[in-house]
This record gives C-alpha cells, sequence and structure tokens, in this order.
C-alpha cells in the first residue's frame, strides 16, 4: 500500500468521523428540550465535526497538490485551535445572553446555579 492510498484512507475515516459529529449535532438541535440542550448539542458536533473535516481536508491536500506540506498543516493547526476556543466562548455567551434574558429552561432542570448569581 502506498503512502498515497494510506492518506486517503486517513482521509476518509476522518471525514467520516466529521460528518458522523455534524450529523449528531443536526439531531440534537432537533431532539433536545430546551435552547441551553440544543446548544450544547450544536456547540460539541460542530467543533468535533470540523476538526474531523480540517484534518481530512489536510491529510487529502499533503498527498495530493504540490503545496507545501508545512502551510497546509500550519493553516489546518491554527483553524483547529481557533475553532476549539471560539466554539465554547460563543456558546457560552449565547447561553449567558438567554439566561439573563429569561429563556424558558425544561421542565426537569434539576439546579441553576446561575439563578443564586443575579440576586
Amino acid at each position: 500500500m502506498s503512502m498515497t492510498q494510506i492518506n486517503n484512507l486517513l482521509a476518509f475515516f476522518f471525514l467520516a468521523a466529521g460528518l458522523f459529529f455534524m450529523l449528531l449535532a443536526a439531531v440534537g438541535l432537533v431532539r433536545m428540550p430546551d435552547f441551553y440542550h440544543r446548544t450544547h448539542a450544536a456547540t460539541k458536533g460542530a467543533t468535533l465535526g470540523t476538526v474531523g473535516m480540517l484534518v481530512a481536508i489536510m491529510l487529502f491536500l499533503v498527498s495530493h497538490h504540490d503545496v507545501s506540506t508545512i502551510d497546509i498543516v500550519t493553516k489546518a493547526v491554527l483553524v483547529i485551535i481557533f475553532t476549539f476556543i471560539a466554539n465554547p466562548v460563543g456558546a457560552h455567551l449565547l447561553s449567558k445572553a438567554a439566561h439573563l434574558d429569561k429563556a424558558p429552561k425544561w421542565q426537569n432542570t434539576i439546579s441553576d446555579d446561575l439563578e443564586s448569581d443575579e440576586g
């Protein structure tokens, strides 16, 4: 098996994993009971899905194009780092704003740690 074939198989695996997590995020948006649960599902799925797809693209481009490998890897890693920072922070800010706006919670919510902070 050549190195190109191995890279293609790895790219396929990471692409399939990324698509799987994106599908889970979409299902989570439909199935979850309130805004907070939906935000959690969408953030986790989108972050892991994006990372899987970026790794797949990186592996594919490294094996099939005459561009610098270091350029591809550097750009992909920077986007992955940004995604791991920006998605959770954005979801936290949206959830905090929804909480301040008194967005309804699921009736089976056990505790609300932010409720005591508001006084």
